[in-house]
């Protein structure tokens, strides 16, 4: 472990997803200093991965991007990226936080991005930004618009042959990189830790993580983006192209039995859009949503489903018992249709997706006296005043970490967010 750096700020804002980042560029156009704090080797969040935005299908990474760049350059704004926060105290001046900055085994000031370490590399992993379904090498940039185009080697599975360092035209590969501790001092602190989907083998029923054609909702995003692993929707067993796909919805929300009681609110707009888009990629295919409810509550969702239904997208009202395969890894599903006289069937079907929903992506907040939800979500002090104040005077929230909510609300709360923690600024220097 290196030896300590300190930072002064005047707002730590802890996460660099859409909700971070808003925030940071709203908070630094007021004149005010911030860092952002990001555990991942770039900024952007989970927004970045998608493939498009509902109910509008703008493109995800058009919107994303800019706000990367943005908040990359924006002057009071500071990005440590590959970063955990261990702790945060309370002082009387405000908050003291502890971060370890892991290290990405390349000395980041020499770097020039020219990806040659990474060319050169012989060793593949699988890719965590594509969710398993592409490749990547043991040195890598994480992702083709990543911020900062930075590599990062995977100490864990290098095999030291030391063929970056051969062709690495700066010499900055660094095999002895340590860990680095820093000290940031805050007036303010925002909380925009995002969010996590439900596992996969949540519902051990469904055979997620087991059957290989069950896969995940982000996995079907980046099937249908267009810088996605494979360039077009194939199944990955065998890279057949799906002629009937299924979305299983609340496979991970509204489910007493995982521990999961409440409505994941995006579920059933992502299962549309992601229905619509393969509609249109896939037009020979046959799509349907096995559904128990459909929530269409915000502004132009329920003309976003009746769009569906008019693009021959099918919707069944039915609960799904059971999924297993046959020999051709074809997926078979156990249905019990919400009709009067129905019984049980059984459907088959090319691929599944799971429509999983949200969890906390951070549940202690480093050691912050904040109150929870009881679904470990941060707690709003005042909801109906508003949703970024917490049980903490001088720390706020935004986005996913105080429940689940769609990209607009996420933006949305960012700016009061921002707003509340400018007040709180302007109270303190008073």
């Amino acid at each position: 472990m290196s030896e300590n750096k300190e930072f002064v700020c005047d707002s730590l804002i802890i996460g660099s997803g859409i909700a971070g980042m808003q925030a940071a560029l709203d908070i630094g156009d007021a004149g005010y200093n911030v860092i952002m704090v990001e555990k991942s080797p770039s900024i952007g969040g989970k927004m970045i991965s998608l493939s498009k935005v509902f109910p509008t299908l703008d493109c995800a990474s058009c919107i994303t991007t800019p706000k990367m760049a943005a908040s990359s350059h924006h002057p009071r704004v500071k990005a440590f990226t590959y970063s955990e926060v261990e702790k945060i105290e309370k002082t009387n001046e405000g908050f003291e936080a502890e971060i370890i900055k892991k290290p990405r085994f390349v000395i980041e000031s020499e770097c020039i991005s020219c990806k040659k370490c990474e060319e050169s590399c012989p060793v593949h992993l699988e890719d965590e930004f594509e969710f398993g379904l592409g490749v990547k090498k043991a040195i890598s940039i994480p992702f083709t618009n990543a911020i900062p185009q930075l590599p990062v080697l995977d100490e864990s599975k290098c095999i030291r042959c030391a063929a970056c360092a051969r062709v690495c035209p700066k010499d900055c590969i660094d095999y002895l990189q340590k860990p680095e501790k820093i000290k940031i001092k805050a007036k303010t602190i925002i909380l925009a830790t995002g969010y996590e989907i439900t596992p996969m083998t949540a519902k051990k029923e469904y055979g997620g993580g087991r059957l290989i054609n069950v896969i995940s909702s982000l996995q079907a995003e980046r099937l249908l983006a267009p810088h996605g692993p494979y360039g077009k929707v194939l199944r990955p067993s065998d890279g057949k192209i799906p002629d009937s796909i299924a979305y299983v919805q609340c496979a991970g929300s509204r489910d007493e039995s995982i521990g999961i009681p409440y409505c994941s609110r995006v579920c059933c707009m992502y299962a549309v859009k992601q229905a619509m888009l393969l509609s249109g990629s896939l037009p020979l295919s046959e799509i349907t949503i096995y559904y128990m409810d459909i929530r269409a509550f915000g502004k132009g969702y329920e003309q976003f489903y009746n769009q569906a239904r008019a693009m021959g997208i099918n919707f069944v009202k039915a609960k799904v018992a059971k999924i297993t395969e046959d020999q051709e890894h074809n997926v078979i599903l156990r249905i019990d249709k919400q009709e009067e006289g129905s019984v049980p069937m059984e459907v088959k079907h090319d691929m599944v997706v799971l429509s999983q929903g949200l969890l906390p992506s951070n549940k202690n907040f480093f050691g912050l006296n904040i109150e929870k939800n009881e679904y470990d979500f941060v707690a709003s002090s005042k909801p109906d005043f508003s949703p970024a104040l917490t049980s903490t005077e001088g720390v706020f929230t935004a986005g996913t970490a105080c429940g689940p909510k769609d990209i607009p609300d996420t933006i949305m709360e960012a700016g009061s967010a921002a707003m509340e923690a400018v007040n709180y600024l302007k109270s303190v220097k008073i």
